[in-house]
């Protein structure tokens, strides 16, 4: 099989787990576990910020930086399709309290004049009121794109008017700095606080940063230790998100040129794929072009040996690229998924 469903399918390669197996260790919920404090420091410099905290997941790390932001009964602004508001469970409103005010975008992208809308002020003084800005780089759902750097300083510059606070999540931050060119601090270090996941692109088998200033991220480690995040030898994990630093950032633009070249094979078919949309690892696929539903396209890419997997548009599915699929993979997905889906439209 080659799976294509997500980057989250990666599994560690070898120079990763003998970095896991000698990995030194201490109690982490002491900050003692020097794997683990050499992580943090790591990573709080790569993105710009003072400090940084290990923790378990990303979505862990959205949920402690939204609570840390707002007060039970503010409000969050966020894109309608973004992973705080479609694949959190309603964390905003469980944990911290918040109302989600869902602005509908573009390429996963809002606009200042969308924002400074959404944030004015009611002229009831009871009312709640927006208190945090949450942005996603790259957006999911939208297929892995990228915000250009002069829209992202536009609308942090408009929060900042506002007084919201900001954060990203960034879980796939470091392909969007890869794909620009551009260090991630760049993007980063323009945020409160920031999330970047572990265990996506970087290979690791789990685990996620998440930084911001110091005051904040003390306040995050109770947070941490209330959302039953704190480990203990949690340096065996750390060890890989060090390595994955070391090795597996650069690499992430093959991913991006697996990506599109997967794109570009797939349109020469006749399949409707739109190359232009591909910035990073993911290409959306729309069946529902083909005369097929979502169920239906997928059983037929599993027979043939490609896992392709859903996203939130109905007639969508997508491919990832990561760094378990090779060239070989990508010319062996490029001609058996329009074979799998011949005589469906155009192809």
């Amino acid at each position: 099989m080659i799976d294509l469903r997500s980057d989250t399918a990666t599994r560690p390669t070898p120079g990763m787990r003998a970095a896991i197996a000698e990995a030194a260790v201490g109690d982490e919920q002491k900050r003692e576990d020097p794997s683990v404090n050499e992580l943090q420091e790591r990573a709080a410099a790569l993105l710009g910020q003072e400090a940084a905290v290990f923790l378990p997941t990303a979505t862990m790390a959205n949920q402690i930086a939204l609570k840390l932001h707002g007060r039970p009964g503010d409000m969050l602004l966020a894109e309608r399709d973004a992973h705080v508001v479609i694949y959190e469970y309603g964390g905003a409103a469980a944990h911290a309290g918040l109302l989600v005010h869902a602005i509908p975008g573009v390429a996963g992208r809002i606009t200042v004049e969308q924002l400074e809308a959404a944030a004015a002020p009611s002229t009831k003084v009871a009312d709640q009121r927006a208190a945090v800005l949450a942005l996603e780089d790259t957006h999911n759902s939208s297929g892995g794109r990228c915000w250009p750097l002069d829209e992202l300083e536009a609308v942090i510059g408009a929060a900042r008017a506002l007084g919201l606070a900001t954060h990203l999540d960034g879980a796939r931050l470091l392909n969007a700095a890869v794909a620009q060119g551009i260090a991630p601090a760049a993007i980063a270090g323009r945020f409160d606080t920031v999330t970047l996941c572990l265990s996506k692109g970087l290979g690791c088998p789990l685990g996620a940063i998440l930084a911001g200033r110091g005051d904040a991220i003390e306040r995050a480690w109770r947070e941490k230790h209330l959302f039953g995040g704190a480990m203990r030898q949690a340096g065996i994990v750390a060890a890989a998100g060090t390595y994955a630093l070391d090795n597996h950032v650069e690499r992430l633009a093959d991913d991006h040129a697996r990506a599109r070249r997967l794109a570009d094979a797939w349109g020469d078919a006749g399949l409707p794929v739109d190359p232009a949309q591909v910035e990073t690892n993911f290409v959306q696929l729309d069946v529902g072009a083909l005369g097929l539903g979502v169920s239906e396209a997928l059983g037929l890419l599993r027979e043939a040996g490609v896992g392709l997997s859903t996203t939130i548009h109905p007639t969508v599915v997508r491919a990832v690229t990561h760094l378990d699929v090779g060239d070989d993979d990508v010319d062996r997905a490029a001609t058996l998924v329009p074979q799998a889906l011949e005589g469906h439209g155009r192809a």
